[in-house]
């Protein structure tokens, strides 16, 4: 097999939206399957659309979730420029081929002239139908066209689509496509600002540098049959990569494509990084700052939209690329889930090492004013991990590892807390402070030895002690929670705690 080489290719006009990067995985994943090339390259040839600051987003959105490109902007290559507006004189080069050819043409129509076809025709298109009724290198003489090329009168090049013929190609996913070449427009090839559009440069580009397989996005469906037409009108047929249309990713409830504006509508991030766009409608949250570890997010963006063909959910992205399989992608669209996405970083947290989450937790610990040692961090994430379901919940679930409890469960103190037990519990806070090595087993012995010695029931005083500590029956073990906790903090919360129950339980008698 030729070696693969499959390129992403977005647009630098903001925030990348996750079904790019989903886009992104799977040209990674087949690429490296085969031991081919992951490219990135910048299609940023509107320039009107153009944001500055999305491009290094793009660049730290990918090398995020791992998919780190093996040639494109910053990460070389022998196949560059990789940006299009670096690569104009390349368009304008077999723009004229197609124009000398006769598959191509100029036009001189005006934007207001365009404009005006458009109210009388709401359906206006500019294909075979009318082409000869407009201003343009087919309808004016040699004469007028080298008069208005010299006068610099503004122009398009357009494709000339044929007439009463079938563009066919085979989709990967789809199968075999086909489109009546008389129901395709003339698309505009290169912009009266000298730029391509987006058909012309795709097209040279990929053949420039040598693409195998185009994965994109089932939008670009239709217009792949102009795509065909100028292979076909370059003299390039022979070198066509092969084309996979992915489904779309579609709403929670199904009904439409998941959009940038979904993510507020539905309280889910829609972006894999926090973008800060100049309003706030334009600015959003994202994948990795909701709290989602990259592995989970990309194992969920890999089965939204392909099936392995086992019961297999838990990949890593070697695993992945091992597993994957352009002919499993999905025909029909997949429901964004967020609730499964969420499941599966619970699961890679769950089976994550402490260490590797040491400083994914520290900053948001920090950013409540905090800041300990590794080894009672360590600890504490080793207590939370089976308690988290995002990274935040390492603070939101088990902030009172780090502060006293901000409240105490009323309705736990009414049901279980006997005022006259009061000196009972300040005893074994005494005796618990006699340990010498405060761990676990040694706080669990002693207070079993203590509830056997006053023959009390382990349910009488176990949910207080829990109590007392966090302020929740939420959490890990109590004794582990204790010990982590450390002596001298334990037995202050203890007996604060006694003394507050008491307070409450007779207030409410």
């Amino acid at each position: 097999m030729e070696k693969l080489r499959l390129r992403f290719a977005p647009s630098p006009t903001g925030a990348l939206h996750i079904g790019g990067v989903r886009t992104a995985l799977y040209n990674y994943l087949l690429a490296k399957k085969h031991g081919g090339a992951f490219i990135l390259r910048i299609e940023d040839t509107d320039q009107a659309r153009f944001v500055p600051g999305a491009e290094a987003y793009i660049k730290e959105a990918l090398e995020w979730f791992g998919l780190v490109p093996d040639e494109g902007p910053g990460y070389g290559g022998d196949h560059g420029p990789y940006r299009q507006s670096e690569r104009k004189e390349q368009y304008r080069k077999y723009t004229t081929q197609l124009i000398e050819s006769g598959r191509a043409y100029y036009a001189f129509d005006t934007p207001e002239e365009l404009a005006a076809q458009r109210e009388k025709e709401p359906n206006f298109k500019y294909d075979g139908r009318v082409r000869m009724q407009m201003k343009n290198s087919l309808t004016l003489s040699g004469e007028e066209v080298e008069r208005a090329l010299s006068e610099g009168v503004s122009y398009v090049i357009r494709l000339k689509a044929p007439e009463n013929e079938t563009v066919n190609f085979q989709d990967i996913v789809r199968g075999q496509v086909a489109f009546d070449s008389n129901e395709l427009d003339d698309k505009v090839l290169l912009k009266a600002d000298g730029m391509p559009t987006y058909h012309m440069a795709n097209v040279v580009d990929d053949y420039l540098m040598e693409i195998t397989h185009v994965i994109r996005g089932e939008e670009w469906l239709s217009s792949t049959a102009h795509h065909v037409l100028l292979y076909r009108s370059l003299g390039w047929e022979s070198q066509m990569p092969a084309f996979a249309h992915l489904p779309l990713i579609l709403r929670p409830d199904g009904k439409g494509k998941l959009s940038k504006r979904d993510g507020a509508r539905f309280g889910f991030p829609v972006f894999p990084l926090a973008w800060k766009g100049k309003t706030e409608e334009d600015s959003f949250t994202g994948f990795r700052e909701y709290g989602f570890l990259p592995d989970a997010a990309i194992n969920f963006l890999a089965l939204l939209g392909w099936n392995p063909g086992t019961e297999q959910e838990l990949f890593s992205l070697d695993e992945l690329v091992e597993a994957f399989s352009v002919e499993r992608i999905n025909k029909s669209g997949t429901r964004f889930d967020i609730d499964k996405a969420k499941w599966f970083n619970q699961q890679y947290i769950i089976k994550a090492d402490a260490g590797d989450l040491l400083e994914k937790v520290r900053p948001i610990i920090a950013a409540h004013g905090y800041e300990p040692g590794d080894d009672f961090l360590l600890g504490f994430i080793g207590l939370m991990q089976e308690r988290a379901i995002t990274l935040d919940d390492f603070w939101e679930n088990g902030y009172f590892f780090f502060e006293k409890p901000r409240e105490y469960d009323t309705k736990v103190i009414q049901k279980r807390w006997d005022p006259e037990r009061k000196g009972l519990f300040d005893e074994l806070a005494d005796q618990l402070d006699t340990l010498e090595n405060y761990t676990a087993d040694q706080i669990k012995a002693q207070t079993e030895a203590f509830i056997n010695d006053k023959g009390l029931k382990f349910g009488e005083v176990l949910p207080m002690l829990r109590l007392g500590a966090a302020g929740t029956m939420k959490g890990p073990a109590i004794f582990e929670m204790m010990e982590l906790l450390g002596k001298e903090e334990t037995s202050r919360r203890l007996r604060q705690a006694f003394a507050f129950f008491d307070q409450i339980k007779l207030e409410s008698n």
